[in-house]
């Protein structure tokens, strides 16, 4: 009875409560990407303001606005990626030392296995550690976005100006996309946690993300209002 109560490091149900997970993940990150043309997500929808954003940059003089626009998403993008690599560290620590926590799950009469925990904690670094990689990535395209700005001349009449901004947007478009796929580990992060307390609480907590982010995405007063026509 009481091998029922404190859990291996891993069983059946743990393993399907985690495919449940994994699978979610894919699945919803695909989804939002690939939504069908009569209900677009709030990240598709975003594209074309994007690209609207640089076509406006090619008549607009001056272009303070615009560097500070990618200058604040660089910033944004640095600050998710500083907070995940501290997460990673203090996961890690935890994996190496859960002397502490073990302790207070005992107290709590939660599960006290010291593998089974490691390994619950691993995959929350592990959708850590995707989400640090995703973060560095946008970055770096942000980067290389702002140059690509700084490259569109300042003449509007200017062939290449239009051109130029068109690749810029994209830039953007595909840095925007590492930087939602970022967001999407971290929400799966914090869900995965629930795994501490047992499988049943990670598939409850897997689909509670899971819903937060299709709603955000499909059902937000955010994606309305970028809906509304002129």
């Amino acid at each position: 009875m009481q091998s029922l109560i404190l859990l291996g490091p891993f069983d059946t149900l743990d393993a399907t409560a985690l495919a449940l997970t994994l699978l979610c993940w894919l699945a919803i990150g695909w989804f939002i990407e690939h939504p069908p043309a009569a209900r677009p997500s709030v990240s598709l929808l975003m594209q074309e303001y994007r690209r609207e954003w640089m076509r406006q940059f090619v008549t607009r003089q001056p272009r303070i606005f615009d560097a500070a626009m990618i200058d604040s998403l660089r910033q944004g993008t640095a600050f998710f990626a500083s907070a995940s690599m501290i997460a990673i560290g203090g996961g890690i620590a935890l994996i190496g030392n859960p002397g502490m926590v073990l302790g207070l799950a005992k107290d709590l009469t939660l599960p006290t296995d010291a593998t089974g925990f490691q390994l619950r904690v691993l995959l929350v670094v592990v959708f850590l550690a995707n989400a640090l990689l995703k973060f560095i990535w946008a970055h770096r395209l942000f980067g290389y976005c702002s140059i690509l700005m700084a490259a569109v001349p300042n003449d509007p009449e200017d062939p290449v100006a239009s051109f130029r901004a068109a690749q810029s947007a994209e830039l953007n478009i595909t840095a925007a996309k590492s930087f939602n796929r970022g967001l999407h580990s971290i929400y799966f992060a914090l869900g995965s946690l629930g795994w501490l307390l047992g499988p049943y609480a990670l598939i409850g907590t897997t689909l509670l993300t899971s819903s937060v982010l299709i709603r955000r995405e499909f059902a937000s007063t955010s994606r309305e209002v970028m809906r509304r026509s002129v």
